[in-house]
């Protein structure tokens, strides 16, 4: 990048893509001064207690050939509390120390954390360490899902009828538009009558079969038109894609940010995505709720996955972004490490 007079938008962290890493030593201690809001009030019940606790350490270090005057960055690092999974502990330590942090939460219930710089600095490192228990979620009854048309049809306006929320997701959006091609892709998978998880889950297996995993095709910026035409991609094109398919019909689907197990159990295979940051898409279903499918490894979801934030693409939810005026080129470095610490 090059320095500018005016402030640059920089959209700071790829998906999946090879950065050179940063090594996290297992000896690292955890974090130890916890910010008070940052314990979860959103505790799994009783029938979730057990699952697998996870120690997920995200570390993101820049480095400029000229002083960064000023800068304004939103992180979305915290993992994320629902019925499954409970963020038990979370700290992230930005150094330089900013001038200015807070945190809340964004529209979709994401956590952010909001920090900005008004004296130079010519380094950045933000480093995220969670704790957290997570639950395989109970795989949903395929042959009670609805039609997907008839989904559809509860997710169309029409004046005098019950709001749905969850129709906020059906639009278009800048990563994921709604056009021509992706509608025809989807089209295969949902034929008239076809329950909604059904055609999902065929749809999912259809990109993961027509796509080649490639981290060299495309860019953080790359839409899902660009993607779907190349065939080619990381998870976030994966997803994009998906995205785009399943709104061309109609229905509701979002996009999840989060991570992998990076070593899995004794016997089973390595997820593609893991020890970076990984997206997969969720699809509503009135029966269900969200019900999560990761087209890049074909398969839906289980206690190996840990879900940070969720929004409509990449845009809503990048694990670091920021403006910035200065900077000259720079430097990324990114290491992403969750490990199992019991289970």
């Amino acid at each position: 990048m090059s320095a500018r007079s005016i402030a640059a938008w920089v959209g700071t962290e790829p998906v999946a893509r090879p950065i050179r890493a940063i090594a996290i030593h297992a000896s690292h201690p955890p974090p130890t001064a916890m910010h008070p809001t940052q314990t979860s009030a959103n505790p799994l019940p009783p029938h979730h207690a057990a699952g697998t606790l996870y120690r997920v350490e995200h570390l993101t270090a820049y480095a400029y050939e000229a002083p960064v005057e000023l800068a304004h960055h939103l992180a979305h690092l915290r993992p994320r509390d629902e019925t499954t999974q409970q963020c038990v502990l979370h700290d992230c330590v930005v150094e330089p120390a900013p001038d200015h942090a807070s945190e809340g939460h964004d529209v979709f219930g994401n956590t952010r954390r909001l920090f900005a710089f008004y004296t130079p600095h010519d380094t950045l490192s933000v480093n995220a360490i969670s704790l957290v228990r997570v639950q395989a979620p109970t795989p949903p009854d395929f042959d009670a899902s609805p039609a997907w048309d008839d989904v559809r049809g509860l997710l169309l306006y029409r004046a005098g009828k019950p709001f749905v929320a969850q129709a906020e997701f059906s639009f278009g959006s800048h990563f994921s538009p709604l056009f021509a091609q992706a509608t025809a892709y989807a089209a295969l998978s949902f034929a008239p009558r076809r329950p909604l998880l059904e055609g999902a889950l065929d749809l999912m297996h259809r990109i993961h079969a027509d796509f080649t995993y490639d981290p060299e095709s495309t860019e953080a910026h790359t839409r899902a038109p660009q993607a779907l035409e190349l065939r080619h991609g990381v998870c976030q094109d994966y997803a994009h894609v998906m995205l785009s398919a399943l709104r061309g019909v109609g229905l509701a689907a979002r996009y999840v940010s989060g991570y992998l197990r990076s070593r899995p159990p004794p016997g089973e295979a390595q997820l593609v995505g893991a020890d970076a940051s990984h997206a997969w898409v969720d699809v509503w279903c009135p029966v269900h709720g969200w019900v999560a499918f990761d087209p890049t490894n074909d398969r839906q979801p289980a206690a190996d996955y840990v879900r940070v934030a969720v929004g409509r693409d990449f845009a809503d939810v990048s694990p670091l972004r920021g403006v910035i005026r200065g900077g000259g080129e720079h430097t990324l470095e990114v290491a992403v490490r969750v490990s199992a610490v019991e289970s």
